[in-house]
């Protein structure tokens, strides 16, 4: 049986999270870097239960408008 409801959205107070990938391409830099960013403390990430990476949006992109205003 197929399912015809929508996608749940993320909860109130849930936070949308990146892939490395997405936040690479935000940034224009290879996703390898946005790993050494998390491992450097730069970024916070949280972890999958695939082990994977994710990143929190909002924090993004205040690092994105932080690094604009510095250039």
């Amino acid at each position: 049986m197929i399912s015809t409801e929508e996608p749940q959205s993320p909860g109130p107070g849930a936070t949308e999270l990146l892939t490395p990938a997405e936040v690479a391409k935000l940034f224009h830099v290879d996703p390898k870097t946005v790993t050494r960013w998390a491992q450097a403390g730069k970024l916070t990430y949280r972890r999958t239960l695939g082990g994977h990476r994710r990143y929190p949006r909002d924090e993004v992109m205040r690092l994105l408008q932080e690094s604009a205003d510095g250039e």
